[in-house]
């Protein structure tokens, strides 16, 4: 590994590496106070949060505890219900700490109670398996999400911790990591869960505490995975990553939580153990995936069966499955990846998937989320019952809780967390990678204190404004601003150095650093080999994906029904933009959808409005797209080919663009 530090406590920060080329900095360290993010954690605060806390009572999935406490074997939910309730008390212990919320400190009391009056003396925790009348612990590795539940307990108390707690929510969770350490260390029982969680549950645990023992644990779920230990099914052992060791895989195949989930966990346990092997192995699955098998948007998952990965250049917009879990899942991979290789690219992941697939999740409200984040929709969504749960992930409107709800407190937690991601140090630098209007406070290796003041309407405006606020004059150190891989920039007071933009010196308070970013709209080739998107091509503003929403065009039109004139340059309207095109009015009355020769449509030519693909469907039920068809006549023209590193090109190079940034919000500004 490149450097090592000192294995102290990262305050607030979901995760804490012990080595690596970055230094995580926590919610203590980094305050987001205006702009696109501090909307968001405060919509999520306000209403996200208690949202899903009332429907998590309401569906029972909290009674569920105290059922199993009593000794009662009635339950509801799946089986996996427990992990949502812990995916809630991490997003609430993360906004407690952001904000010191006395009244949701005692809501996370009160939940803690809960879960510990289910807890077995040994430590076992589980409310749909272990008791009277309900099935025999560990019966059920390929779909009982026993040990997924588990991981999730200790991310909720790794939060605690780092949040200066340690709890009756501490104490559960590790009575039930000794409890699986008991079970399955060496000479226990040999087995894998269905479902990874548990191993980044586990490493950060060991981090958070000193106890090694979890991370050695981790390491054996590990290296176990891969070698047919799991049941076959009908969708194959890839669904459960169980087909191939972790180190010998060469792509992310399979369910798309999982494999996120798993290499997450392969990641933490390299960087834990020095095991530059395994970590080699994870890049080189995870570089792959996105250069072949990611979506625009930074999604995951282009099969509804089995919520999977296809194959390479298999990414059919209109039936991309692209669960909002699947893309935080690819973020907690870029993140651990960027921490241990300080390399820039990864935090251009982070931006595009952030805004995009995981952002396009919740309504602006608040209250109501997508499961699923399909690219296209060629029919209007019905609006789901406000007052049931919604059965169908990949419905086209968003509903306000589902019977597999693990997206919303996901995207709670992520949203409260977000400002751990942010800054980070690297020796002496302090380096800045996603842009977001607040304060930053850091330690360098030297144990010099400096504090920064960052001002950015970003992304709906490209300027980053960084000033000093405290240092000491007499010390040289040095701060780095990301550069997007998309972006064409203008400096002041800061210099290019790849992919940064970097000012070094001996700096006295008020000291200014500025980068300007090109935020004009960009027109976006498919590469060839995407055959479902051949002939189409993107818009993105900024680090936003823009989408056509059917709601912006006349009366009687879908989006199936624009071409769009490539050889116009898209206009930027508020952060979103206007192109030029065509409206096709179809021939009717044929009785079959094939022709001899093609007969021509009639054409309108429009100007038509695209705003942030996370923005749409909170106007009504409408049709979306964004890939856009060009007109007909250049659907035969050929495409350059070759490798990609990103499977989208800018349409004035050919290039491929780097795995970089996504969308931003209209809350801040909508588009007229």
């Amino acid at each position: 590994m490149p450097r090592t530090y000192a294995r102290e406590l990262a305050f607030g920060a979901p995760v804490a590496p012990g080595h690596g080329v970055l230094r995580p900095l926590g919610l203590c360290d980094v305050t987001i106070d205006d702009g696109f993010w501090a909307e968001r954690q405060r919509v999520n605060g306000t209403t996200s949060i208690p949202h899903a806390l009332a429907w998590e009572d309401k569906v029972g999935w909290v009674r569920n505890f105290v059922a199993a406490g009593a000794g009662e074997s009635n339950r509801t939910g799946k089986d996996f219900s427990d992990s949502d309730v812990y995916k809630l008390l991490e997003a609430m212990v993360w906004e407690s700490a952001r904000l010191g919320d006395e009244a949701l400190e005692r809501e996370i009391t009160r939940l803690a109670g809960v879960v510990a009056a289910a807890q077995a003396p040994d430590g076992y925790l589980n409310t749909h398996f272990g008791r009277p009348g309900l099935p025999a612990r560990y019966s059920d590795f390929e779909w009982g999400h026993e040990l997924y539940c588990y991981g999730h307990l200790f991310q909720a108390a790794v939060a605690r911790i780092r949040c200066g707690h340690e709890d009756q929510l501490v104490e559960v969770a590790l009575r039930a990591a000794d409890h699986v350490c008991r079970v399955f260390g060496v000479g226990g029982t040999v087995a894998v869960c269905g479902h990874p969680e548990i191993e980044v549950g586990l490493v950060e645990l060991g981090r958070a505490t000193g106890r090694t023992q979890y991370i050695d644990q981790a390491r054996l779920f590990i290296e176990r995975r891969g070698h047919g230990l799991l049941k076959a099914i009908e969708w194959g052992q890839d669904y459960f990553q169980d087909d191939l060791p972790v180190r010998a895989a060469a792509v992310f195949r399979g369910h798309a939580v999982r494999a996120g989930y798993l290499a997450a966990g392969a990641v933490d346990v390299a960087v834990e153990t020095g095991d530059q092997e395994l970590l080699t192995a994870v890049r080189r699955q995870y570089d792959r995936t996105l250069a072949r098998r990611t979506y625009l948007t930074g999604g995951m998952g282009s099969r509804h069966t089995g919520e999977a990965f296809g194959e390479d250049f298999e990414l059919p917009p209109d039936r991309a499955y692209c669960e909002t879990c699947a893309a935080i899942a690819s973020v907690m991979v870029a993140w651990r990846l960027l921490l241990a290789t300080g390399e820039e690219k990864y935090a251009d992941v982070i931006e595009r998937t952030a805004y995009n697939a995981i952002m396009c999740s919740p309504s602006l409200a608040g209250d109501a989320f997508f499961y699923a984040n399909p690219l296209q929709l060629r029919w209007p969504g019905r609006q789901p019952d406000s007052d049931e749960p919604c059965p169908r992930a990949e419905s086209g409107a968003r509903a306000p809780w589902f019977t597999v709800s693990c997206c919303p407190p996901n995207v709670a937690r992520f949203v409260a967390s977000f400002g751990t991601q942010v800054a980070t140090v690297e020796a002496d630098r302090v380096r800045i990678h996603q842009f977001a209007s607040g304060e930053i406070r850091a330690e360098l290796a030297s144990g010099h204190q400096v504090r920064l003041d960052v001002r950015t309407g970003y992304p709906a405006d490209g300027r980053v404004e960084v000033t000093v606020l405290e240092c000491d004059p007499s010390q040289e150190w040095s701060v780095a601003l990301r550069v997007p891989g998309w972006a064409e920039i203008e400096l002041d007071g800061l210099t290019r150095q790849g992919d940064l933009a970097v000012a070094r010196g001996r700096f006295r308070p008020a000291r200014r650093f500025v980068m300007d970013i090109d935020l004009a709209p960009r027109v976006i080739h498919p590469d060839p080999r995407i055959d479902a998107i051949r002939g189409c091509v993107a818009v993105e503003r900024g680090p936003l994906v823009l989408c056509l929403e059917s709601t912006d065009l006349p009366e009687g039109f879908s989006a199936e029904d624009l071409r769009v004139d490539v050889d116009e340059t898209p206009v930027a309207v508020g952060d979103g933009a206007r192109i030029a095109g065509w409206l096709l009015g179809q021939p009717e009355g044929h009785s079959w959808p094939y022709l001899a020769q093609p007969e021509p449509p009639g054409l309108r030519p429009e100007q038509v409005r695209l705003i942030p693909y996370r923005r749409w469907g909170n106007r009504g039920p409408s049709t979306m797209r964004v890939w856009l068809p060009r007109p007909e006549a250049e659907l035969c023209v050929g495409a350059e080919s070759g490798a990609a590193n990103w499977p989208g090109r800018t349409a004035d190079t050919g290039d491929t663009g780097d795995t970089d940034a996504v969308n931003v919000d209209p809350e801040l500004g909508q588009p007229a």
